[in-house]
C-alpha cells in the first residue's frame, strides 16, 4: 500500500507564491506518477500538472503554465508544486495523487492513491 501525504496550503494574496509538497510512503516501487489535482467549491477536479517519478518528464495544465513548476526529490520520496502569480481563481483544495502508469494522465480514474488535499486560498 501507498500513502501520499501534501503539505505547504495556506492563504496568500494574489501574485503570490506557495509551495506545496507531497511525501509518498509505503510500496513505493509501483509508482510510476505523481499528480496534482484541485478542485474548488461546486467544481470537478481537475489536473494542474504531473511527473514522471523514475525518468523525469512533466505536463501541465494550460491553467497553469508558466506560473507552476512540479519537480521531485526522490531521496525523499517527495513530490513539489511551486506555485507562482497565484491568481483567486487558483483557489481550491488540492490533492496529490499516484499512479502506477509510466506516462502521465489527467483523468483520475487512473490515479490509484490519493492524499487527503491542502487547502490553498488565494485572496486580498
Amino acid at each position: 500500500q501507498v500513502q501520499v501525504v501534501e503539505s505547504g496550503g495556506g492563504l496568500v494574496q494574489p501574485g503570490g507564491s506557495l509551495r506545496l509538497s507531497c511525501t509518498a510512503s509505503g510500496r513505493i516501487f509501483p509508482i510510476g506518477i505523481v499528480g496534482w489535482y484541485r478542485q474548488a467549491p461546486g467544481k470537478e477536479r481537475e489536473f494542474v500538472a504531473g511527473d514522471k517519478w523514475f525518468d523525469g518528464g512533466t505536463r501541465y495544465a494550460d491553467s497553469v503554465k508558466g506560473r507552476f513548476t512540479i519537480s521531485r526529490d526522490n531521496a525523499k520520496n517527495t513530490v513539489n508544486l511551486q506555485m507562482n502569480s497565484l491568481k483567486p481563481e487558483d483557489t481550491a483544495v488540492y490533492y496529490c495523487a499516484a499512479s502506477r502508469l509510466t506516462v502521465i494522465p489527467t483523468n483520475t480514474r487512473f490515479y490509484d492513491y490519493w492524499g487527503q488535499g491542502t487547502q490553498v486560498t488565494v485572496s486580498s
